[in-house]
């Protein structure tokens, strides 16, 4: 193939890659958005905990997140959120895989630090994962305001959470492009005054 041919290539992918975003951006659910940021707002008003969690490219977005909810969204005169990714301690995850199973390393840790209130943020793009899922089920069982991201073909998950939202898409990628930007839009939700 010639290097005109290759640009082309090139161009049509990008081109392509960036008309399915925009098909799937102007389709996201906004009213559940808004219930997400309701949610973490009221979380932050009784002081109460957020734990986030996933595996692969979801725990990346559930540790970026954290680090927004917890440090951008400090606002004066109103408490600060409480939000811990699950997915940040590698020996306690490698702990719980070795002397339990994988599919316990987000349940165990949220039987050790969730109180009824607290909110739990579960993170798979097909919906499917059981470490992920374990803990949405224990979550809730426990209490705690229950939340998913997934892709429209949401597994199991939207059975298990209070609210889930949905990117219209099936392919990886493109869903956590979404859930990243779901997180930067909530946060920047949050550092609004009311």
């Amino acid at each position: 193939m010639n290097e005109i041919g290759v640009t082309s290539q090139i161009d049509q992918t990008i081109e392509g890659y960036l008309s399915e975003m925009r098909h799937n951006l102007v389709r996201l659910p906004v009213d559940d958005i808004r219930k997400m940021v309701e949610k973490l707002e009221e979380a932050r008003a009784q002081g109460r905990q957020v734990f986030l969690f996933g595996n692969g490219g979801s725990a990346s977005t559930a540790s970026h997140l954290a680090v927004d909810l917890a440090k951008v969204t400090i606002t004066p005169g109103r408490p600060r959120l409480k939000a811990i990714a699950l997915t940040d301690n590698m020996a306690v995850i490698s702990a719980w895989a070795n002397d339990l199973a994988y599919d316990e390393v987000f349940s165990q840790q949220l039987q050790t630090h969730l109180q009824p209130g607290d909110v739990a943020i579960g993170i798979s793009t097909s919906g499917r994962s059981p470490n992920v899922l374990n803990a949405l089920r224990l979550a809730r069982s426990m209490g705690a305001t229950t939340i998913g991201l997934t892709g429209c073909d949401d597994g199991q998950m939207s059975g298990l959470v209070d609210l889930c939202i949905k990117v219209p898409d099936n392919r990886t990628g493109r869903i956590e492009d979404i859930h990243l930007m779901l997180g930067h839009i909530v946060t920047t939700c949050l550092t609004k005054k009311p």
